[in-house]
């Protein structure tokens, strides 16, 4: 039945208005321009990618924690698996904090990954996990919690500091006026989740603005949003309907998989499976990889490198002795580099001719 509202849904974006596209300064790019960009591109595939020293996007990315050896070391992990793309969180409170550093160390980032062969997907605003972010120090992991210290961007505070939109304006600009010409970044996915967090519609206004800011500033990537839930109907109809490529996000098995798939294919645009991969869920790398490569969808599963996240850990089955589940819920390696499962690394080299 949930399969039906989700493709009910998709059906109903289909046919929606779409003028709203056409009031910014860049149109939405043609499905001829969107499938010649991505036959330009090999089949992408890769992870969410967090290094392990990192709780959340701050400590990733503010000077006092951004550690390039760790980065250097986790996506040569990567690399050596055949993974040849990351998609990677930034959050406008570093930005704000430094601005200048800020896009310095995202011009790091850029290099580290482009020596690994690996391109990079960057996320602009995000309404998963804690509501509220404090710059500086971030706080520790709480044991055996998934994600205990993820961050929202912005978080609450659009509702409560109206101001903040004018900041976060100036952030989206000030960055993709930067690296809309850089050809190591893929894709821009403007918004993950709108709508989580039980935001629902009030994440319109923001989903609205991130795109408008988008197209006023000339970048070569295409631009995104994901769907990722059946019940958003509105944010869902406004995503699939002003994005230049099908972002969407599946941790369901193949079967649900592949209805999802075949669903976004009556767009007519090119897809990325920008989030799968949750074990005890039936989303796993010998199931759901090889279709995404059969369907010439590319494909990000969650996390990379167990660290701070605990991501091993479930989104809903918290262990509070912090033991280590006996199924990872998501992540690839252990710190030195020692994959979780043998035979998934295999799985993995076979589908993308990795050593």
């Amino acid at each position: 039945m949930k399969m039906k509202v989700f493709l009910t849904v998709l059906l109903s974006a289909t046919m929606a208005n779409v003028a709203f596209a056409q009031e910014t300064s860049r149109e939405i790019w043609s499905k001829k321009k969107a499938a010649k960009w991505y036959k330009q591109h090999t089949w992408q595939r890769g992870a969410n990618f967090i290094p392990s020293y990192a709780i959340n996007q701050l400590e990733m990315w503010q000077a006092s924690t951004f550690d390039t050896a760790v980065i250097n070391r986790e996506l040569g992990y990567a690399a050596g698996i055949g993974m040849n793309s990351m998609r990677v969180f930034l959050h406008h409170a570093a930005w704000e904090q430094d601005r200048e550093g800020f896009k310095q160390r995202m011009n790091t980032y850029l290099d580290i990954s482009d020596r690994n062969g690996i391109s990079t997907t960057f996320v602009l605003f995000d309404d998963c996990w804690n509501n509220t972010y404090t710059t500086g120090q971030q706080p520790a992991p709480k044991t055996g919690i998934h994600n205990s210290g993820w961050l929202q961007d912005p978080g609450i505070r659009r509702e409560t500091s109206p101001a903040l939109t004018d900041t976060l304006e100036l952030y989206v600009k000030d960055v993709l006026t930067s690296f809309g010409k850089d050809k190591r970044i893929l894709l821009w996915d403007l918004y993950n989740e709108p709508g989580n967090s039980n935001y629902g519609n009030k994440s319109m206004d923001l989903l609205q603005k991130v795109f408008v800011w988008a197209r006023q500033v000339p970048v070569e990537q295409p631009v995104s949003a994901g769907v990722w839930a059946k019940n958003l109907t509105d944010l869902n109809t406004f995503q699939l309907n002003n994005s230049d490529v099908i972002t969407y996000h599946n941790y369901a098995d193949e079967k649900e998989h592949q209805q999802v798939i075949d669903s976004l294919r009556k767009f007519g645009r090119p897809l990325i499976c920008t989030e799968y991969m949750a074990r005890t869920r039936g989303s796993r790398f010998q199931n759901i990889m090889p279709l995404l490569k059969k369907e010439k969808v590319a494909a990000y599963n969650w996390g990379l490198v167990s660290g701070k996240t605990n991501t091993i850990y479930a989104w809903d089955t918290p262990m509070k002795d912090g033991a280590e589940p006996s199924v990872w819920f998501h992540d690839i390696f252990r710190q030195d580099g020692t994959p979780y499962s043998a035979e998934e690394v295999t799985t993995i080299k076979t589908l993308t001719g990795g050593h």
